[in-house]
């Protein structure tokens, strides 16, 4: 049985990226229960196992979207917040195995302790998208919705997560992310220019964020409510709900 599971892997693996052989080969992870802290908007871990929702993709940490205006917001971490704020008002989550993915993540369907289905609220609140892929459309309505309403990802424009992936390839290592409320900004040391003009998702560091927003014409961009902190994102982590200048 092993072997040809082995078979069909080779054969087939580029139709099935995202199963591993672990599970053709082995027995079914029991169902998971606890108190999830947020990955990303679609991952979560419970008792040190990564759990990776099932049929839905949401964006990347450091993905960044448009708003209706045209300025870009961090859709990534807003997905995430959404996430956490969600799973807290009924604890604990509930998660049922589905398959392994490549990374060796459970994959999983789950649901809060009220009964409420945590990928279809996501996606029906506009903060991860119905992967056709892997659902089969199992959450195109919520979707429609959500497009219809103009919420979340919808009220301005985006990319698809898999497609902002391919082109950032170092934002395919799930394994290094860290739970909401220990992601800190990283230290790039370089020389800063006003040209050419740059986006928050271009950005590498805080301390590059503030160079451009002190020095640069166009850097009060980088700053849309005002508060003297460009690209939050970079320079602001998030604890319980509450934002922390990151380390």
């Amino acid at each position: 049985m092993a072997a040809y599971a082995t078979q069909f892997v080779m054969q087939h693996g580029d139709r099935m990226p995202e199963l591993n052989l672990a599970n053709w080969t082995g027995p079914s992870p029991a169902p998971i229960a606890g108190v999830a802290s947020v990955i990303d908007g679609d991952t979560i871990e419970i008792h040190g196992q990564r759990i990776r929702f099932n049929g839905i993709d949401a964006p990347e940490s450091r993905q960044y979207c448009d708003d209706a205006k045209g300025f870009e917001y961090a859709c990534g971490r807003q997905a995430a917040e959404a996430l956490d704020k969600f799973l807290a008002a009924s604890r604990p989550v509930h998660c049922s195995f589905v398959t392994w993915d490549r990374y060796g993540r459970f994959v999983g369907e789950c649901r809060r302790a009220d009964g409420a289905g945590v990928a279809a609220w996501m996606v029906e609140h506009g903060q991860a998208l119905d992967w056709f892929r892997y659902s089969h459309g199992a959450y195109a309505a919520q979707q429609t919705k959500a497009e219809k309403a103009k919420v979340g990802l919808w009220v301005g424009t985006f990319q698809k997560p898999w497609d902002w992936r391919a082109e950032h390839a170092d934002s395919q290592q799930p394994a290094v992310s860290q739970p909401l409320g220990i992601i800190s900004r990283r230290q790039v040391a370089q020389s800063y220019s006003c040209q050419p003009r740059r986006t928050c998702s271009q950005i590498g560091s805080c301390d590059e964020a503030q160079w451009y927003l002190s020095n640069c014409p166009w850097g009060r961009k980088l700053d849309r409510d005002g508060d003297g902190v460009a690209c939050e994102t970079l320079c602001y982590t998030t604890t319980n709900g509450r934002g922390i200048l990151a380390d």
